[in-house]
């Protein structure tokens, strides 16, 4: 079996997404997600100049060997693009596979470890009433988790707080836009959202929140000890992680369960994190992590250390790599939970899958494969259009995290 042929396709239902297609001389293809958001045209480079040319003659198999091949032989290792090309490649690899074995892909992964995938939603609006509504509005949905993000006093265009209710685009202009931070008045407000949540809906939800790199390790532990009475699921990207050492600040501190992951790229972003128990849960994704082939490994470090996974899922990812993520969440032992942003219907007419929402949890079909595909007629409609994500200034114009 030889790969005869692989080709991008770069699409824009409402944002921009990088999908890989690579066909066979047996007439099976797979198809992969490179998106990196804001980046996208990056990777299409780096896929048809420095990873097509080496495909084509290899045999789509020989997954592990295909994956060391694209890793090891690139001297340039690691980084966003480069493991996101790898991602794109290992997605397919994987989709041909298990279409000719005749399985849905969990089952060559292991099989199923539960029935569904527990996710959580995004809640937000510009204060805490607006917010404490949106958060009951996913309660009737049926989420059993939910993301509360609310706008701040005094500080413009707060993170999280987007122009939908279920799905909305942070990547929202040709150039970035310039959005504004002050550590001090989200401090003073932040735990006051959740403290009318529990009020208001008690402590039978899972409530998470993102402090999206924003606090110095000092002030995400004081953010995480103010949080402690109302048991969030999880305070996720409460610092930067480029100094995972940075952690442990925060976890002497707080009790609040920490979750980080979703800008690694490789197991060595988060081994010291891991080894050291300075996280709760791990959330690197299958497209960021270069594919499920890396990202079973990062899991299995993990579960050494009884941490859990929680991929990150928000529009920045297709449904390609949603369909790939689930089959993973599926098999995973050591499973928290999945992120899930909604993708918009154009989106969804472009990538036709087969999982689908129940009762706060997202189920994988059996169809042979990832159960993903891409509608490359009606992807045609929709060209690129360059999107940059935001940038955060601090009052006095200081650059900083976004």
């Amino acid at each position: 079996m030889k790969i005869t042929a692989a080709r991008v396709i770069v699409t824009c239902p409402g944002r921009n997404f990088v999908t890989l297609k690579i066909e066979t001389d047996q007439g099976v293809y797979g198809i992969g997600d490179g998106t990196l958001n804001g980046r996208e045209l990056s990777v299409v480079a780096y896929l048809e100049e420095h990873v097509i040319p080496c495909l084509v003659g290899m045999d789509p198999r020989r997954i592990e060997d295909i994956w060391q091949y694209l890793y090891r032989g690139a001297y340039w290792r690691r980084g966003p693009v480069t493991m996101r090309a790898i991602a794109a490649v290992d997605m397919a690899l994987w989709d041909i596979k298990a279409k000719m074995a005749g399985m849905p892909l969990y089952q060559l992964l292991g099989g199923r470890s539960r029935d569904g995938v527990m996710v959580y939603g995004h809640a937000n609006g510009s204060d805490i009433a607006e917010t404490v509504e949106a958060v009951g509005h996913y309660i009737d949905l049926g989420y059993k988790a939910i993301r509360a993000q609310t706008g701040v006093p005094g500080i413009k265009d707060a993170y999280g707080v987007g122009r939908g209710k279920l799905y909305y685009e942070p990547a929202d202009a040709a150039l970035p836009s310039v959005t504004g931070w002050d550590t001090r008045k989200a401090l003073n407000y932040v735990p006051r959202l959740f403290e009318e949540l529990r009020k208001t809906y008690g402590f039978d939800h899972h409530l998470l929140h993102d402090g999206h790199h924003r606090y110095t390790p000092q002030e995400a532990a004081n953010l995480g000890k103010m949080l402690e009475p109302y048991q969030l699921f999880w305070l996720e990207d409460c610092t930067p992680a480029e100094n995972q050492e940075a952690f442990r600040l925060v976890r002497q501190h707080t009790v609040t369960p920490l979750a980080v992951g979703e800008i690694f790229n490789t197991i060595w972003d988060c081994k010291d994190l891991i080894q050291n128990q300075l996280i709760d849960y791990i959330r690197a994704t299958v497209v960021g992590a270069g594919g499920i082939t890396h990202l079973r490994r990062i899991a299995d470090l993990a579960s050494l250390y009884q941490i859990r996974t929680g991929c990150h899922g928000a529009t920045d990812l297709s449904p390609v790599t949603m369909g790939c993520a689930l089959h993973f969440d599926t098999w995973v032992p050591n499973f928290g939970i999945q992120e899930y942003m909604r993708h918009s219907e154009e989106t969804d007419a472009v990538f036709p899958h087969d999982y689908h929402f129940e009762a706060g949890e997202l189920f994988v079909g059996d169809t042979p494969g990832h159960g993903v595909d891409i509608d490359e007629k009606l992807a045609a409609k929709y060209p690129y259009k360059r999107a940059y994500l935001p940038v955060a200034r601090l009052e006095d114009g200081t650059m900083w995290n976004w």
